[in-house]
């Protein structure tokens, strides 16, 4: 079975850091792009950031560059969103995901994924 966990969310005060994990199991990540969405209550699903298969290509989006990196670990199989200087804008669910046959790139919008996390809360409050 395909599945993708994230890991790390919680709870943390206005300029902290939280480190988020997306693990997969069932398959290798090697050849998948990974991207990462939230969605706040009310608010539709937005991309965050998202990497390549070979890591060379990363984007993100206006609301976090300088804040957030994302990055993989092809050997454990894992992908990684370092979030810094978190403010309450930042507050959502937090998911991954993951997605074959794109070559050096990484599309920012969910229907380009197949395979999905089931998410993992940050709240960015004081």
């Amino acid at each position: 079975q395909l599945q993708l966990v994230e890991s790390g969310g919680g709870l943390v005060q206005p300029g902290g850091s939280l480190r988020l994990s997306c693990a997969a199991s069932g398959f290798t990540l090697d050849y998948y792009a990974i991207s990462w969405f939230r969605q706040a209550p009310g608010k539709e699903r937005e991309g965050v950031s998202c990497i390549s298969n070979s890591g060379g290509r990363t984007k993100y989006a206006d609301s976090v560059k300088g804040r957030f990196t994302v990055s993989r670990d092809n050997a454990k199989n894992t992908a990684i969103l370092q979030m810094n200087s978190l403010i309450p804008e930042d507050t959502a669910v937090y998911y991954c995901a993951a997605q074959s046959g794109f070559v050096l790139r990484c599309p920012l919008i969910a229907d380009e994924y197949n395979l999905w996390g089931q998410g993992t809360q940050v709240t960015v409050s004081s």
